[in-house]
């Protein structure tokens, strides 16, 4: 008799998904229809979302009125697993100041201050560093920014590569720091431990032994926040363009 809490589940798969881009469109709700479609899934296979973003903004866009997103997915990891639950019950967490330590993180920040305060960009808002538990996250124009104004940013960093010019000299400045530095979403860029990318959280479901883990990302091209889970040998990756691709994609493998 199997021990597993998914012994239910006709196939022994996990299905994992990044949050913005892939269930939802850029830092908004889930629809309905993508959410009555995971409840389907869940019938087959274990599922699970992996989000670069803290616990609390990823369940603000998970959320279905009478539920919560621990409820709702068999696994929830929030910044790339630092922040982790299984079934509803919390897994052993991680912190990035313990890892970098207090002397090297100030140094860090008050380096990117600097660089914020001379950066020439359209416009600036508020939130320009956002401390979480695994990581730092960095935004030129503030996240603060209304999504009009996020959507101006992303089609103007296109051109202008503010956030890939700032992340080489972060490279080069702090190459001794052992940090990762990902371009996610439309208006940022995460800090991390190397190593603490979304590939983190697949040690979190080892235990499990899946015969398959599935990836659904939007971000999957080198130096997006989905590439390295995405291209992990460990894993089956599916880049997509948006909630309906992943709908779409999801109705092809599974249904």
């Amino acid at each position: 008799m199997s021990t597993s809490p998914f012994a239910d589940r006709p196939q022994k798969k996990l299905v994992l998904f990044d949050v913005d881009g892939t269930l939802t469109p850029a830092r908004q709700g889930v629809s309905k229809e993508m959410s009555e479609l995971l409840q389907q899934l869940r019938k087959k296979v274990v599922i699970g979302v992996v989000g670069g973003s803290d616990f609390v903004k990823v369940s603000e866009q998970l959320l279905v009125p009478g539920s919560s997103v621990i409820e709702d997915f068999d696994y929830v990891f929030a910044e790339n697993g630092l922040t982790a639950y299984k079934t509803g019950k919390t897994l052993p967490s991680q912190s990035f100041i313990k890892f970098l330590g207090e002397e090297k993180y100030k140094k860090l920040v008050n380096f990117i201050l600097h660089y914020l305060a001379d950066l020439d960009v359209p416009i600036k808002r508020g939130t320009f560093i956002e401390f979480r538990n695994g990581m730092i996250n960095v935004s030129p124009i503030g996240r603060n920014a209304s999504t009009v104004e996020r959507n101006e940013f992303e089609a103007y960093d296109k051109t202008a590569g503010v956030r890939t010019a700032f992340v080489n000299v972060l490279r080069e400045k702090f190459a001794d720091y052992g940090l990762t530095y990902s371009i996610g979403g439309q208006i940022s860029f995460d800090i991390f431990p190397n190593g603490w990318d979304k590939t983190y959280c697949l040690q979190h479901v080892a235990d499990e032994k899946f015969e398959e883990i599935h990836f659904f990302g939007d971000k999957t091209y080198k130096g997006g926040n989905d590439y390295e889970i995405y291209s992990d040998p460990r894993t089956i990756g599916h880049s997509v363009t948006n909630p309906a691709d992943t709908i779409r994609t999801l109705k092809e493998l599974f249904f």
